[in-house]
């Protein structure tokens, strides 16, 4: 009875284990990754984003990995030394390798997106622009991802990602639906506007009520479905340091003396200027007659006067060009009325980080600390803020003042629209800039791979088999010992 209770047992197992039907089963998305260099005017950095294989609607869902900040300048500044605007990428590329599986690596997508600096550059001396890049392509080429290009943004296409990064982290394209189990579009999605100011230039970016008129800022993007029109416009010239060297030559010109006051930096702060170097840009490049041939170096000497610094800076803008036009901003440039909110980052953001304003503060509030910050002295400010950089300490009165101006009098905010703008840096936990709107674009790009499938049985039915079994043999072994 025993042997006949063992094989009652083992028919049954065979039973079961052909009763259990093996179908096709689909495995988990396999994630992708893509590197991104944002090589700024003043420095450069790397970030890696990761996103599963099954596409949302044909647009990656994209999250930050890793982010890396290149030691040195900026690759614009590698002019006279091309190969070290290569060399100085490896020790961020060498830590996402590391972020990133072996396995993987062959076919992660590696670009690099050189802004302003290299726009200057390319102005300047296009031959050394080619050859800053042709340097960067050669490294990335020695490492084993996928490179995919270096090339220079248009300041359109920079204002127009830092968009889609934006709108994407704050959720205003698709948000995930735990009930559903999916991404869904916001039902009353608000689509932010973009602030950017950068070293060279300064974007402004967001979708109008109506179409764009002018054509030369308009863009069109298909994300997660849903399409897109929005106007984007980029001023060089107009970042914030670039700002600063068009002031010091516009104060150094409008002075016979050789020690020149600077009513934007602080009293008891002295700057030695050499005149050779607005030589160094296409924005001061240009000779000035009033520039005297006697001298080769100039001292700027802080008087911390915010309304005459106001009245300064007002004249690096062209607002006369406007006429009594409604939609233009300064220099003759087209602007749509401005509509909804707008996160303002990368300049905007830490020099109002410095003030120490928390967010929503009226704007009256906001022009009594910069007149505060203006009217300290260099003794104060270097004593209050002894880990401040020396080189950045004295020009946030500058910038602060040069923020108020392009904002209101350029952009056209007001009292009440003030409001609207949030200044920020992260979201989410992701850098606000124009890389991840870049990589979200260029997903569109790569095609969604279809999802695995191999022979199998199905999990359920599975367990429920195994547990059979092991009862099945408890029993029989209990039938053997009796």
């Amino acid at each position: 009875s025993a042997i006949v209770g063992v094989l009652v047992a083992l028919s049954i197992i065979t039973l079961v284990l052909c009763l259990v039907r093996v179908e096709d089963v689909t495995l988990p998305p396999t994630v992708k990754y893509g590197m991104v260099f944002d090589a700024g005017s003043s420095h450069t950095s790397l970030f890696v984003y990761e996103w599963d294989s099954d596409k949302e609607n044909n647009t990656g869902v994209v999250s930050q990995t890793l982010s890396c900040d290149v030691q040195g300048p900026g690759i614009s500044s590698y002019a006279n030394n091309p190969p070290g605007a290569g060399d100085s990428l490896r020790e961020c590329l060498d830590k996402a390798l590391k972020v990133v599986p072996a396995a993987r690596q062959r076919d992660v997508p590696a670009y690099l997106g050189a802004t302003a600096g290299m726009r200057l550059l390319r102005e300047q001396n296009s031959s050394a622009a080619e050859q800053v890049l042709a340097e960067v392509a050669k490294t990335l080429q020695e490492y084993p991802v996928a490179f995919k290009g270096a090339r220079i943004l248009t300041g359109e296409e920079e204002g127009a990602y830092g968009w889609i990064t934006i709108n994407y982290l704050l959720d205003s394209f698709t948000k995930y639906s735990p009930k559903a189990r999916t991404w869904l579009r916001p039902e009353a999605a608000n689509i932010l506007g973009a602030l950017d100011l950068g070293g060279a230039s300064t974007q402004i970016t967001f979708m109008p009520e109506g179409s764009v008129m002018s054509q030369n800022g308009a863009s069109e993007f298909t994300l997660y479905g849903y399409s897109y029109n929005i106007y984007a416009h980029s001023y060089l010239c107009y970042g914030q340091n670039e700002m600063l060297k068009r002031l010091a030559k516009e104060l150094i010109a409008s002075s016979p003396s050789t020690r020149v006051q600077h009513p934007c930096y602080p009293k008891g702060y002295n700057e030695t200027v050499s005149l050779s170097s607005f030589r160094g840009s296409p924005c001061t490049e240009r000779g000035d007659p009033r520039l005297s041939l006697r001298h080769s170096s100039v001292t700027l000497a802080g008087s911390g006067d915010a309304s005459a610094c106001r009245a300064a800076l007002r004249k690096l803008f062209n607002f006369s060009a406007c006429g009594h036009s409604q939609d233009c901003t300064f220099d003759g440039v087209y602007q749509p009325p401005l509509r909804g909110q707008f996160i303002a980052f990368s300049a905007f953001y830490y020099n109002f980080k410095f003030l120490n304003l928390t967010e929503g503060q009226p704007l009256a509030v906001v022009r009594e600390a910069i007149e505060g910050l203006c009217t300290r002295s260099w003794e104060d400010l270097s004593s209050s803020y002894p880990k401040e950089n020396p080189e950045r300490l004295p020009k946030y009165c500058a910038n602060a003042i040069y923020i108020l101006t392009l904002l209101l009098d350029a952009y056209k905010f007001n009292e009440t629209t003030w409001s609207n703008i949030f200044f920020q840096m992260k979201a989410g936990g992701t850098d606000v800039g124009w890389t991840l709107g870049y990589m979200l674009n260029l997903t569109n790009m790569i095609p969604p791979e279809a999802p695995a499938s191999v022979k199998g049985h199905r999990p359920s039915l599975w367990a429920a088999a195994i547990t059979f079994i092991i009862l099945t043999l408890v029993l029989g072994l209990v039938a053997l010992l009796l």
